[in-house]
């Protein structure tokens, strides 16, 4: 037998591996999505993909159609958890997303199953969304997202899940969420029904600060995170936070760029009492802030 042939046989041993564990999810009008199955009557999918929050069906890999419900959601991060009331499928065996290597080969699978090939073209480290998620590695996969892929495992050539597919995180990128958070957040899913994130309630920007008012109120950053809006009744309005403050500091940590206000913005700081450090027309004052749990929309 040839390389050639050998090689393609391969392939199509890591894509039967694979397909053992993915499922169709019927959770919207007219196009299904896929879903990867976890373990023990869990699915896992991407969460922009479950329009409605009953009469949800899942089809399994033997064609079996079953119901299920909603073990819970996490926009932030584009999972969802589906729990189905019966039926089971072969739990997905997962990769190691940090041996991903630029240019190595691999499969995205889709409903029915589907599959589509190519090369992981971009990586990166870990990275926030604009909810403040946080998404342990940038993967972007260089193949064809289909109709529906949203949901299904991206593969490694031995039919290992590596991650995620999801085309719900950003409009421009198809992008995979690593294994390492989807199982993180899944875990907390199906404890809780939710992931708890801080919330302030203001849209921001990063600013350079004048050489003259650095110097002058004893600031060592040239940047802070300035406020261009302010939501009603959020914990910064309740705080007096206004638009046009300046944000230096919050909880004692500088706030240099937007990513560091989110990256504060932890579960553990929900109900937390927090100093922020501002310049509020050219003069430097405090505040404290009480960091709410984000709202749920």
């Amino acid at each position: 037998m040839s390389t050639l042939s050998t090689f393609s046989n391969e392939l199509t041993a890591a894509v039967e591996r694979a397909a053992a564990s993915v499922v169709t999810v019927h959770a919207r009008r007219r196009l299904p999505s896929t879903g990867i199955y976890w373990a023990d009557s869990i699915v896992v999918t991407a969460d922009h993909t479950v329009r409605v929050d009953d009469d949800i069906t899942v089809t399994l890999p033997d064609g079996a159609t079953v119901t299920a419900t909603i073990a819970g959601r996490d926009p932030g991060t584009d999972v969802a958890v589906l729990r189905l009331t019966e039926g089971r499928a072969a739990s997905a065996t997962h990769g190691d997303p940090a041996t991903l290597r630029l240019g190595q080969l691999v499969l995205a699978l889709g409903p029915g199953p589907t599959v589509s090939g190519g090369v992981v073209s971009r990586l990166g480290a870990g990275w926030r969304t604009g909810q403040g998620a946080e998404i342990d590695r940038l993967i972007q996969p260089d193949l064809v997202f289909y109709p529906g892929f949203s949901g299904g495992p991206l593969v490694d050539v031995e039919g290992r899940v590596v991650g995620m597919n999801t085309s719900g995180l950003s409009r421009q990128l198809r992008l995979t969420i690593p294994i390492t958070t989807v199982q993180r957040v899944a875990d907390e899913l199906v404890r809780t029904g939710r992931v708890r994130r801080g919330y302030l309630g203001v849209s921001m920007q990063p600013v350079r600060l004048p050489e003259a008012l650095r110097q002058r109120l004893g600031v060592e950053a040239e940047t802070g995170v300035i406020v261009l809006g302010v939501e009603g009744e959020s914990p910064a309005a309740k705080a007096g936070i206004v638009m046009g403050d300046v944000l230096l500091a919050l909880g004692g940590a500088p706030t240099r760029d937007p990513s560091d206000v989110r990256a504060i913005l932890g579960s553990d700081r929900v109900g937390t009492a927090m100093a922020v450090t501002l310049v509020r027309a050219g003069e430097r004052m405090s505040l404290e802030v009480t960091i709410e749990e984000r709202p749920r929309r």
